[in-house]
């Protein structure tokens, strides 16, 4: 079953459940409506509907796209009759496909600011257009403005030049939606115009992968391909979240739709409004998520908080002390409970704040200040190793917990390729079936620190693994770095070496 965005197809019927939407109607299912009724859902959402579809818009766009040569002749014998046929037929039908076409998709959206013509919609819906337009409820059609996209929460914002102001809609409070209140969706799907389903809030805060800063609103509201853009509501009539991708093997609905929170769209529709792009916060971390093992390899009661990998360089938690291995529990007085709430909290963080982050330090809470940076959105790291090369002579070695290690000498670092900077105490070989191997720790991986102690020898690390055997713990928490620098918490096991 794969996630999809709602990206418009060929407008089709499919003969699935009542209520389905045709020819531009608005039909109803039994449980639509703004209060509930005999238990069984809402009553009627006629008079929502009908005093919310004017804000709702269809999105049209168009773009010009090359064509590609995708037809390959079939393999005729030499000199058979066909191959003139042939190659005539393939080269006309090639030709015509590599003519520039024009390609037109369809999405949804919904007014904003009805007096500066402001209306929201997908980034995916209008990516890459070179005419967007804007269709009403009453037949109107006005050409669309780009004023700002974020691709990062797939949240797009155009401007239409009306010759009255428009019926607009206001976005309401996501955070206070709850699992099973009741939500309408208003949307264009598959083309046929104006269309309203009604379904409950199923789940909150998911994280289905499309983004760094995924928060998604679920629902059982029926939505397809062409609502992409168009509002989720509350039965109060207030936007709670803007619908985005459904979950479908066919790119039907089959009861499990995504919307971007309206907490999560106000901050950067206002940025895009303001500046033409998204402005978020930067802390300077690369992080992981912190498992049950790397728990109890830290001696944590819970696995909570965000383990930092690596600081960044003359980045704002460099300059606040903040240090690999620490375990960030708490952001500007909210905890953090898992790894991935943290980039969101710090994102949506204005630029320039000073911040509070308190941080789990070899078992002890730390309270470090830390004055935010603006994240570049377009920042790309570069790296490149050199050629292996044979080594002259081999080092020493030991074995430990299915690694045998070795110290670091010039003839390894050749070897394996390992930048001057890196330092520590290099794996040569991993055990098959070792946790080691489980884990995916690799020859060539070098060893920096063992239960956030620093290594630099075999016998360092024998010795730190000694006492976390004598402390009773079932695992060590490495930090490895790779032949380029990047690093890396691993916990292995060694209840069993």
């Amino acid at each position: 079953m794969a996630l999809k965005l709602l990206r418009q197809g060929m407008p089709r019927v499919v003969c699935a459940t009542a209520g389905i939407m045709l020819g531009g109607l608005i039909a109803v299912t039994p449980f639509q409506g703004s209060h509930a009724h005999d238990g069984h859902g809402p009553e009627s959402v006629a008079d929502l509907a009908e005093n919310l579809a004017d804000a709702v818009v269809n999105i049209s766009t168009a773009q010009t796209v090359q064509g590609q040569r995708s037809v390959p002749m079939p393999q005729v014998p030499e000199g058979s009759p066909f191959q003139e046929f042939f190659e005539e037929f393939f080269n006309r039908q090639n030709r015509d496909d590599d003519q520039p076409r024009r390609v037109q998709s369809l999405g949804s959206g919904f007014v904003l600011d009805g007096e500066a013509g402001i209306i929201i919609t997908n980034n995916h819906v209008i990516d890459g257009a070179d005419e967007v337009t804007a269709n009403f409820n009453d037949g109107t059609k006005l050409r669309a403005e780009v004023i700002g996209t974020d691709e990062k929460t797939d949240i797009a914002v155009l401007k239409v030049e009306p010759e009255t102001p428009l019926k607009e809609v206001s976005f309401g409070d996501s955070d206070g939606i709850r699992v099973g209140d009741w939500v309408m969706a208003i949307g264009n799907p598959f083309g046929l115009g104006g269309t309203v389903t009604v379904g409950i809030v199923s789940a909150r805060n998911r994280d289905i992968n499309a983004g760094p800063y995924d928060n998604f609103i679920q629902t059982d509201a029926s939505i397809n391909r062409g609502n992409s853009g168009g509002p989720l509501f509350d039965m109060d009539g207030n936007v709670i979240g803007i619908n985005t991708a459904i979950i479908s093997p066919s790119g039907g609905s089959i009861g499990i739709g995504f919307a971007i929170p309206a907490k999560t769209a106000i901050r950067v529709i206002d940025q895009l409004r303001e500046f033409g792009e998204t402005r978020r916060g930067w802390l300077g971390v690369r992080i992981q998520e912190v498992t049950d093992e790397i728990a109890e390899s830290l001696g944590m009661d819970d696995a909570i908080g965000a383990l930092v990998a690596g600081v960044t360089d003359d980045g704002p938690a460099a300059k606040g002390n903040i240090e690999a291995g620490d375990v960030i529990i708490k952001f500007d007085g909210k905890t953090v409970e898992s790894m991935r709430e943290l980039p969101r909290m710090v994102a949506e963080t204005a630029i320039g704040k000073e911040v509070d982050v308190v941080v789990l330090r070899k078992g002890e809470e730390v309270t470090i200040r830390v004055t935010l940076e603006r994240l570049e959105e377009n920042q790309v790291a570069e790296a490149s190793a050199p050629a292996e090369q044979e080594p002259d002579q081999p080092a020493e070695t030991s074995k430990v917990l299915g690694m045998t290690l070795a110290e670091l000498d010039d003839a390894l670092r050749q070897q394996f390729s390992i930048e001057e900077d890196v330092t520590g105490v290099v794996v040569t070989e991993v055990e098959a079936g070792s946790s080691a191997e489980e884990k995916r720790v690799m020859a060539g991986d070098v060893i920096k620190e063992v239960a956030q102690e620093g290594v630099s020898t075999p016998a360092d690390v024998e010795a730190e693994i000694q006492k976390l055997k004598d402390d009773g713990r079932r695992s060590a928490l490495l930090l490895l770095a790779n032949p380029t620098g990047d690093v890396r918490f691993v916990p292995v096991r060694i209840e069993d070496n």
